[in-house]
């Protein structure tokens, strides 16, 4: 039996730290916490849940009665609340070591990971999971539409989101790693944050370390068309297959979109079922049939899943419209990787077929703002009929040169028929877009941040001009 704790948590502002301070909430725990500013839904949603929020770091106002503090991974030894957690020697861990503890260990766990798509696999899952009345935990690194990105279920099953990015500045290992899986789910393997793994080797030993966690009652599912998942699980004895192929142990045999729908014929294990879900992109094809996946894992019946998978409200941030003004309708999306970007945008063609796709592009985290990805980003934004590129979020912690090339970004667009531009350093990023949009146009703002608001002020702005 648990016996409740105050937990301090710093910060606790991010969507990770917020979630797990809901979850202790609502276990019985008192919880408070610190940050530097907080911001919308985050703020809301604590707010509701009545959890106490410092903003303002100050060492004489941690609690002195805290029993544990809870460090997120955004926030650097050098703080100087850290440094005087450390200094009085203060029991401290990482958000995701308490998120395993307290709600994976005790559970069956279904850890949901890979490059792409974990947001919308994990909000599914525990959708499908939920409406089927498994009644189980979740922590989701985004916010379902209509929710939260925390639940406290009674059930035996807890879904999280597991991030491969380091756990904390004292745990530089993959949050996934401290989830106790009972499945683990390899959606897709590729380079990405390139500030902590220096190539794809070392990502995918992570995920392998990930899949290692995996008992022998449990399942590694993996996506079968995705050469990065099928190298990082090969020779596992647990290993199972989702896919369009018809070797796959969950096999989609046909797919499509139909009034912004996407719909799937599945087979499995001698069973054929059909399913539609209120998602666009061979992306989210791939999303859907992990959550199928997940489910027959828990033992759903395939009906059942696919009847819950039909109301799944949606992630916000994917391809979110925010609202029409003086007839251009303005999507918010978290795409940053060439081919979250690239996919985003395919599917952004199924759901306002006949429209102009007009992208504006934030290189917000440091693996987007180096020059890496420049050709994968080429192909990725050659989906747009524009493409604004904002300056690198990043750019005076990068090396001189290591930078993405704007400018040469835009130029080689161009010479593929796409109107693009590098968006100046200190212009008026909303008349700037402004003046690239019309009636009928459709504007996608992609950013890992919140893009200082760009999407809801180009919105306003365009109403002030009706």
């Amino acid at each position: 039996m648990h016996e409740p704790c105050h937990y301090y948590v710093l910060p606790i502002g991010g969507t990770a730290t917020a979630a797990l301070a809901g979850l202790l909430h609502e276990a019985g725990d008192r919880v408070s916490g610190v940050d530097s500013a907080l911001y919308p839904p985050m703020s809301e949603m604590l707010a509701e849940a009545g959890i106490p929020v410092r903003l303002g770091y100050d060492p004489a106002r941690i609690p002195t009665d805290a029993d544990r503090i809870i460090i997120g991974n955004a926030i650097p030894r050098e703080n100087i609340e850290v440094q005087a957690v450390l200094s009085i020697g203060l029991p401290y861990t990482s958000q995701a070591a308490e998120l395993g503890e307290r709600f994976c260990r005790p559970a069956r766990t279904v850890v949901v990971a890979g490059t792409h798509g974990k947001t919308t696999t994990t909000a599914l899952t525990a959708h499908i999971f939920a409406a089927c009345g498994l009644d189980p935990t979740v922590l989701v690194g985004g916010v379902p539409r209509g929710g939260k990105p925390w639940r406290l279920g009674r059930g035996s099953w807890t879904v999280v989101e597991g991030d491969e990015y380091n756990t904390a500045f004292f745990d530089r290992g993959p949050k996934f790693l401290h989830y106790y899986p009972h499945v683990f789910v390899v959606g897709n393997v590729e380079f990405d944050h390139g500030d902590i793994y220096p190539d794809l080797a070392a990502i995918m030993a992570a995920f392998r370390a990930g899949t290692a966690r995996v008992g022998d009652d449990g399942h590694v599912l993996f996506n079968a068309g995705d050469r990065g998942a099928s190298e990082v699980v090969a020779g596992h004895p647990r290993a199972l297959a989702y896919g369009t192929g018809s070797g796959a142990w969950l096999c989609c045999s046909r797919w499509g979109h139909v009034d912004g729908h996407l719909e799937a014929v599945c087979e499995w294990e001698g069973q054929r079922f059909e399913v539609a879900v209120p998602l666009v992109g061979r992306h989210n094809l791939d999303n859907l049939l992990a959550s199928l996946a997940c489910a027959l894992c828990a033992g759903l019946e395939p009906a059942d899943a696919a009847r819950a998978a039909a109301s799944f409200p949606g992630v916000r941030r994917r391809l979110e419209v925010l609202g029409t003004a003086a007839g251009v309708t303005v999507v918010d999306d978290f795409a940053h990787h060439p081919t979250a970007v690239g996919l985003t945008l395919e599917g952004a063609r199924q759901r306002f077929a006949g429209r102009r796709i007009v992208v504006v592009f934030e290189p917000r985290s440091l693996t987007a703002g180096r020059g890496a990805f420049f050709f994968q980003y080429v192909e990725a934004f050659s989906h747009a009929d524009c493409a604004l590129i904002a300056p690198v979020f990043h750019r005076a912690r990068l090396q001189p040169g290591e930078a993405l090339d704007r400018e040469a970004l835009a130029a080689a667009l161009r010479v593929r028929g796409v109107e693009a531009a590098a968006l100046a350093e200190d212009a008026d990023r909303v008349a700037a877009v402004r003046a690239h949009v019309a009636a009928g146009d459709v504007v996608i703002s992609m950013s890992s941040g919140d893009f200082g608001g760009l999407p809801a002020r180009l919105l306003a702005r365009l109403g002030e001009a009706q």
